[in-house]
């Protein structure tokens, strides 16, 4: 059965079809939707963070402890939360993480047009461009099992027009939640000594 989505509701759907089980993020047009499309699935977490730096490390933690996680926000959240974007990137992570960074071409809401996929090329981590509602469905249940299989987040970059307009999307029968469980790691450690062996 189809269903007519703004691109942040099929992403936000997809999330939760995935096996999401936390979602942090900061409002920013055009990402604001994402989580409070979330958070209308009741058996998600979600919390609007202090930052976007708060909610990149609330995903990141619940990576750590086993459950499929999402961190939202727009390309200049993105700047506030690379510490500890890159930190993931470099320890890897336990459970599916993605990371969305809805960038806004045009700036239509915004005080820049940063290209979040330069930060993705940076931090060496898979980044989803979807093009149309559907693709953002799809991509991003994808999105979480190629960053569970690899061990690394994911980031999805989405765009204004996308995030905002809306189109039939064919939804997919959800899947399980993980059932992945926290396990000791010393690689989620940042020490210099260990770092400089990698």
């Amino acid at each position: 059965m189809t269903k007519l989505l703004s691109g942040n509701e099929a992403l936000a759907l997809g999330a939760y079809h995935a096996g999401v089980r936390v979602a942090a993020a900061y409002p920013g047009t055009p990402s604001t939707e994402i989580l409070e499309s979330a958070a209308r699935f009741g058996d998600i977490y979600a919390e609007w963070s202090t930052n976007e730096k708060v909610a990149m490390e609330v995903a990141l933690r619940a990576s750590y402890a086993g459950v499929r996680s999402m961190a939202s926000m727009k390309h200049v959240g993105l700047n506030v939360a690379s510490d500890p974007f890159m930190a993931a990137s470099t320890t890897g992570i336990n459970a599916g993480m993605v990371i969305v960074s809805a960038d806004d071409p045009g700036i239509h809401s915004s005080q820049n047009e940063q290209d979040s996929r330069y930060f993705a090329r940076f931090a060496k981590v898979f980044c989803f461009e979807p093009s149309n509602h559907q693709e953002a469905y799809n991509m991003t249940r994808e999105a979480f099992d190629l960053s569970e299989k690899l061990g690394i987040p994911v980031m999805i970059r989405m765009v204004t027009r996308l995030s905002h307009s809306r189109s039939r999307v064919r939804p997919q029968p959800p899947k399980e939640p993980n059932v992945l469980h926290y396990g000791q790691s010393t690689d989620w450690t940042l020490l210099p000594a260990r770092e400089a062996e990698r």
